[in-house]
């Protein structure tokens, strides 16, 4: 099995997994709600029906998706699970450069404890945010050696 790291380096499987994520979050609680038939992100990507079930096989042998057959049809749902795990190792890399009491707020609080569907939600938002954080961090480093040019320049 491929590592975690090795699976979400590709962009089309992150892609899927993007899609995978909205399908989530719109369907939570619905029956069979959250799930993505295999030509529905076929039309989503644009690409063909055998590189898609490709990339999904990797998704499911990583254990970040689920599939439910139903007939002949496939539907995938996104798993949270090895996500939370490549979470918990990343935050402390992400948080580093912030200042200990914000940190300190991101850790659990074990009086509060939310419903299953508000925990998700909330667990969503927090990825979301983590996530933009990093790529905004990582569009402004090219610009932060460009400035540091400019003021030797001066």
């Amino acid at each position: 099995m491929a590592d975690i790291f090795d699976v979400v380096a590709d962009p089309t499987r992150r892609d899927l997994l993007q899609i995978l994520l909205q399908r989530y979050v719109e369907g939570a609680g619905a029956p069979h709600g959250g799930e993505s038939s295999v030509g529905e992100l076929v039309q989503r990507l644009g690409l063909s029906q055998p590189t898609v079930s490709k990339h999904l096989k990797v998704l499911r042998d990583a254990a970040l998706v689920t599939v439910r057959d139903q007939g002949q049809h496939r539907y995938y749902r996104l798993d949270l699970g090895p996500l939370r795990q490549l979470e918990d190792w990343l935050v402390p890399f992400l948080t580093a450069d912030l200042p200990q009491e914000d940190v300190a707020l991101l850790e659990p609080t074990p009086v509060l404890v939310l419903p299953e569907r508000l925990r998700r939600l909330a667990h969503g938002i927090g990825a979301g945010g983590a996530s933009a954080l990093h790529r905004t961090r990582g569009a402004l480093r090219p610009l932060s050696g460009r400035t540091r040019a400019l003021r030797r320049m001066r």
